[in-house]
């Protein structure tokens, strides 16, 4: 529990440094707030939703919208979405992408968004930015199929692939069904698999 505060509060702390460094970038600034922990990198958190998932989430009148540079592409033929959200940076084992995501009710109209997500590999956990400006860990990752490295001479690159990502605990099940006026959201599925590749200067 000790190792989730610290990692939630690395993460926190990883957000507040990339919202200052994204509003010198908007402002058209040259300076980047210095912190030795955090250093930008690139590449893709991607997940799709597990089977099942999409049609559910219909059924109930749930969407799910990108938030750019984020995006959601669906597939009519396999009845799945993916996300697909770029990386700007990283601290340690947490990766911070751009952009996000919405879980919208179309009949109300109330929703749920999923800002810079930051996926930590150790923590296992999806974090999100909420529309209150808290943190919250959205996510687990349950599992991970696979890792790999590759280096250049100039860039680390690691890959992750088959994340299986479930709702983080039956507390935030509770709270994306009432918040969104509906009942589908649950702690014991598998809501979708994902993979995190991610590059840095070396």
């Amino acid at each position: 529990m000790h190792h989730m505060s610290s990692s939630i509060g690395r993460i926190r702390r990883l957000v507040i440094v990339l919202t200052c460094a994204l509003t010198t970038a908007a402002l058209g600034l040259t300076s980047i707030p210095a912190h030795a922990e955090t250093v930008a990198a690139s590449g893709t958190f991607a997940w799709t939703t597990a089977p099942g998932i999409l049609p559910a989430w219909d059924s109930a009148g749930i969407s799910l919208v990108g938030v750019s540079p984020g995006s959601v592409i669906t597939n009519k033929n396999t009845n799945t979405a993916r996300v697909s959200l770029p990386l700007i940076a990283k601290s340690g084992t947490a990766n911070a992408a751009a952009g996000g995501f919405r879980f919208v009710n179309t009949e109300t109209g109330e929703q749920i968004r999923c800002s810079v997500p930051t996926i930590d590999t150790r923590a296992r956990v999806v974090d999100c930015v909420l529309a209150s400006g808290y943190n919250a860990a959205l996510f687990e990752i349950s599992s991970i199929e696979s890792r790999a490295k590759i280096d250049s001479d100039v860039t680390k690159t690691t890959v992750f692939q088959g994340m299986e990502l479930r709702i983080i605990n039956r507390e935030m099940a509770n709270r994306l069904n009432d918040e969104l006026n509906t009942n589908v959201f649950s702690a014991s599925v598998v809501v979708g698999t994902g993979s995190l590749v991610v590059t840095r200067d070396r």
